[in-house]
């Protein structure tokens, strides 16, 4: 059996002054033993009520201190007894020895701090800095709930004595400091799974902008870094970031202006990193409903400070918390169904919580004029916070703490105490204990490993609760998620919507963005001077597009597609080129036929009529091959209608080029014949004989050789080729010849220019000449009139694509080909089929003229 030492102690009073009080909130119970534990607790509560507060030290103990225990904050001495009750009864753990404790209100006041860290290293001694007559102790190690900067202000001073801490609340990275801490082992894991989790929920509901209010202190710091680190890669911004101070433990209305920045920010949703400074803020402005129409997403450790729950409901219905997992401690309730005044003396609060509660007392405690409570009175049957302690995590790390501590003083006695040579009269040197607290791996009641492994990696659970608040003060919360930390693998996030009822003034899903979502088809520009969750939306650009919201950048279509009108999507361009199947293309093909077959009809006649005067004054020879010219220029036109290809581009060219240039130069040379014989009749020889010779024909074959030449060095240097042309037309893709090399093109134009030029000028000089018909005359109008197209053509040409273009130049080959045919056979066709008697030698009077031709 264990030896179960404990002092016994005069039956506690209520102080009577000021320096009583003092004592009390330093020292508040004490139970001795083989080893001895000091916990350090925030057992006493303040509130912003300043006259209360001077209450509290002006007015009898008895009429205002009970008011100030804070219940949830002594859930945590309860779960500290009840590990060392667990510990002493233990046959395997420390046997033989009993474990006792010494209980500390953590006052956060520096001058109390001093006064309890002196007490417990003078083991309740008359305090007296850097001395001791005792080279070893029982007290052992320090534990250390919730609040870090109570840690750290008894830090410097046990670290000189290198007694070990152990801090049970939330990670702090200034703890983690060993060359100020070494002595101080955290018992929670230092993770960012909350930050990244947090950042992951704003993500699934596309929250971008938001406020976060943070303590003023190392651990805030951390979680903003934390916290913008994530923002960063998911595209999340910070509207605000107000910090609270963590000294400031009274509130006026005027501390109230960072509440009214919140709510002046256009982010509808606020991250509270909670401790126990901003929970007292946000409290305070809940009493003058400052909080209201914000979705609030805070965190676990408002459970684990000592406020009450109700009020959080009350004032922040909707919030979403995230609350760490943990599972129950086996034999916690039951503790809180037994124990009771009677069984801890010692402990005046416990006293003191027996009287708010249930306004009575156990005997052999102190009573007044207060009732004996009943033998079945147990804290089991009160509500919150002690029905829920048995799940808190943080009661959970307190727990393990002692067990560890425990476990590593049971192998420091076990395995090294004889070797080092440490026992004597039951003490130990307190710093031996670091060695075996560094390597001690202890399985809890729940089956979990805990150590205070610096480098241990601990999976995380959060539960994500939805807290609601009905009428008539009925208070619930609603599991609607879940966030398990996979380590360095990340995490999981877990959301189920429907069961989220969001805050007053929300109907559905709340919206939290600096700037509306750019839709589809547009893309997002930042605004200067403002977080990349601010920006304007314009309209992509004409060859751009976005198939999805808040699009950085816009997508260009590939040359074959084009956007839509929203800017959507791409679009297949349709294929373009002058068809048959097109009306443009059917009326052309169909008037090019026509005039074919009205060029051969007028052919036919003169075939027929070859010997009648009319035929022969027009150099029968000339008229048969401009007739024949003019009846393949209007078949070439064909050649330019269709699906284009290598082929067709280069026959359709040359023989345009070509064509034109006999049927101008046999106009020329008809010019020529014409002014030649009305020369022969002035006195001379060369003229006769160049007229009857046939030189004159000569022209032709002359004109059309030079013609052919220049088209040989076109396709020798550069021949038209197919052109796929996809960005002259948003939505069109326009197959055409490429005429090649352009001053090869327009080197044939202008030779046949020349050409039409030369037989022009010919013409109009002989219009005058003295004839019944004059030939001169027709000739010069069909000059005029393909010198007319022709001109009017080049600039039109240069100006147009496509298609359009292909149309234009048919339309100019059509155009100045019947402007041939019309001027100069016209009327031929006219004296020949209605003015039959002008057809005869006596109709001409240019007998001369006759008879030389």
């Amino acid at each position: 059996m264990k030896k179960q030492k404990q002092q016994e102690l005069p039956t506690p009073m209520l102080p009577k002054n000021i320096s009583e009080y003092e004592h009390i909130t330093q020292h508040s119970g004490y139970r001795d033993g083989d080893l001895v534990l000091g916990g350090f607790f925030p057992i006493y509560k303040l509130t912003h009520n300043s006259e209360l507060h001077r209450k509290f030290f002006m007015s009898h103990p008895k009429e205002s201190a009970y008011d100030w225990l804070d219940d949830r904050a002594y859930s945590y001495v309860l779960g500290f007894l009840f590990a060392i009750e667990e510990i002493n009864r233990s046959p395997h753990l420390l046997p033989n020895m009993s474990l006792g404790f010494r209980l500390y209100n953590a006052y956060p006041n520096d001058v109390s701090t001093l006064k309890s860290t002196l007490d417990w290293l003078s083991e309740g001694e008359p305090p007296i800095p850097n001395y001791t007559c005792q080279k070893h102790t029982k007290s052992m190690a320090v534990t250390v709930a919730l609040s870090s900067e109570f840690s750290m202000q008894t830090g410097a001073l046990l670290e000189l004595y290198r007694t070990p801490q152990i801090f049970c609340g939330s990670f702090d990275p200034l703890l983690g400091n060993k060359d100020q801490f070494s002595s101080l082992y955290q018992m929670a894991p230092s993770h960012t799974c909350l930050a990244s989790g947090m950042v992951s929920l704003l993500v699934h509901f596309q929250w971008t902008w938001v406020s976060t209010l943070v303590p003023e202190d190392a651990k805030g710091e951390r979680f903003i870094w934390d916290l913008r680190r994530e923002m960063a890669l998911k595209g999340v911004c910070m509207a605000l970031t107000e910090k609270i101070s963590v000294t400031k433990e009274i509130y006026k209305p005027e501390d109230l202006i960072f509440i009214l920045r919140i709510l002046d920010s256009s982010a509808n949703v606020v991250i509270v990193y909670g401790d126990r400074s901003t929970s007292n803020a946000l409290f305070f402005a809940a009493d003058y409903h400052l909080t209201r129409h914000k979705l609030w997403i805070t965190t676990s450790q408002r459970e684990e400070i000592g406020l009450p729950l109700s009020l959080f409901l009350n004032t922040f219905h909707g919030s979403l918390v995230f609350t760490q997992q943990s599972s129950e401690i086996p034999g916690l309730k039951h503790f809180l169904r037994t124990v009771n005044p009677s069984k801890y003396p010692e402990d005046i609060f416990l006293s003191k919580l027996w009287l708010n509660h249930f306004n009575c007392c156990f005997p052999e405690t102190f009573c007044g004029e207060n009732s004996e409570c009943p033998p079945n009175t147990s804290l089991a049957s009160l509500p919150k916070p002690f029905v829920d302690m048995a799940r808190m995590k943080s009661i959970q790390y307190l727990y393990d703490t002692v067990h560890l501590v425990a476990q590593a003083l049971h192998e420091m006695i076990v395995i090294g105490g004889e070797e080092a040579g440490t026992l004597r009269d039951d003490r130990f040197p307190v710093w031996l204990l670091h060695q075996f607290l560094k390597h001690t791996l202890l399985e809890n009641s729940t089956g979990e490993h805990v150590s205070l492994d610096e480098n241990r990696h601990e999976m995380s659970r959060y539960d994500i609760l939805n807290y609601l608040d009905f009428p008539e003060g009925f208070e619930f919360h609603v599991k609607v998620g879940e966030l398990v930390s996979q380590g360095l693998h990340g995490h999981s996030l877990t959301i189920r919507e429907k069961l989220i009822e969001w805050p007053i003034g929300f109907e559905e899903i709340p919206h939290s963005v600096c700037t509306k979502s750019c839709g589809l088809g547009f893309m997002k520009i930042p605004q200067e001077g403002q977080p990349s969750c601010c920006f304007d939306c314009i309209l992509c650009p004409e060859r751009g597009i976005t198939n999805q919201t808040d699009s950085d950048q816009c997508t260009e279509c590939p040359q074959s597609q084009y956007p839509n009108m929203e800017r959507t999507r791409c679009l297949p361009k349709t294929v373009t080129f002058l068809a048959y199947q097109d009306p443009l293309g059917m009326a052309l093909a169909s008037t090019s036929l026509c005039f074919s077959v009205v060029t051969a009809m007028v052919l036919g006649v003169f075939v027929k009529y070859r010997d009648s005067p009319m035929v022969k004054a027009n150099n029968r020879t000339l008229s048969y091959v401009l007739l024949l010219s003019l009846l393949l220029c209007f078949l070439c036109s064909l050649l330019f209608i269709g699906r284009p290809d290598t082929a067709t581009c280069i026959l359709s060219n040359i023989s345009f080029a070509v064509i034109f240039t006999v049927a101008v130069s046999t106009v020329l040379a008809k010019t020529i014949t014409v002014i030649l014989a009305f020369m022969i009749l002035r006195p001379g020889r060369i003229m006769r004989q160049l007229l009857v010779s046939g030189v004159v024909n000569l022209v032709v074959p002359i004109c059309s050789l030079i013609q052919l030449i220049i088209c040989g060095i076109w396709l020798g240097t550069s021949p038209p080729f197919i052109n796929i042309d996809s960005s002259s037309e948003p939505r069109s893709i326009i197959i055409e010849c490429n005429k090649g090399s352009v001053s090869a093109f327009y080197c044939v134009l202008g030779y046949l220019g020349f050409l039409a030029l030369g037989a022009f000028s010919l013409a109009y000089l002989a219009r005058n000449l003295p004839d019944t018909f004059n030939e001169a005359k027709f000739l010069t109008f069909s000059m005029l009139v393909f010198c007319s197209v022709w001109v009017t053509f080049l600039p039109v040409y240069n100006s147009t694509q496509g298609k359009v273009m292909v149309a234009l130049e048919i339309f100019s080959i059509l155009a100045s080909s019947m402007g041939l045919l019309g001027c100069i056979f016209a009327p031929k066709c006219y004296v020949i089929f209605l003015r039959p008697h002008g057809n005869t030698s006596k109709g001409l009077k240019s007998k001369t003229y006759l008879r030389r031709i």
